[in-house]
């Protein structure tokens, strides 16, 4: 492991119920990180996502995939958010969910770094449970 909860709390703004990755297992500055996330039965969305089925909601699989690209971006800048430094998501192309996530899953979070321009990000991330794809999407974050 490269990153507990606790060094992962000094590169994301986000806390409970909205800190959605739990550790970092690779990390390679400059070009690409793996994260995971733990899909628990006991969280906020679970009982009316569905009643009698929980799934993990899309737009909190790409919010997870995003914030593994932003504790990239951060650490490839060596900026954390305390320094005053904000990580927006501002865009997604080409989004895809090819597989539910439900309670029990452990989410792998992959994201790479497509380019950088006058702190605009470009990353390409996906999401795997099992070797088996998820979603994936290429997205825009701004540094400000």
């Amino acid at each position: 492991m490269i990153m507990d909860v606790t060094q992962v709390r000094e590169y994301l703004p986000h806390r409970y119920p909205f800190l959605l990755v739990d550790k970092v297992i690779e990390l390679n500055l400059g070009d690409s990180i793996v994260a995971v996330k733990n899909v628990s039965g006991n969280e906020p969305w679970s009982p009316g996502h569905f009643p009698d089925t929980p799934i993990f909601p899309g737009v909190l699989l790409l919010e997870a995939m995003a914030q593994a690209a932003g504790i990239l971006g951060f650490k490839t800048m060596d900026k954390k958010p305390a320094d005053g430094s904000i990580y927006y998501f501002v865009g997604a192309d080409n989004l895809r969910f090819k597989r539910p996530v439900v309670p029990g899953d452990q989410v792998l979070l992959h994201a790479k770094i497509v380019s950088e321009r006058r702190g605009i990000w470009k990353f390409d991330v996906r999401s795997e449970v099992d070797g088996v794809l998820c979603g994936s999407a290429t997205i825009l974050c701004a540094d400000r």
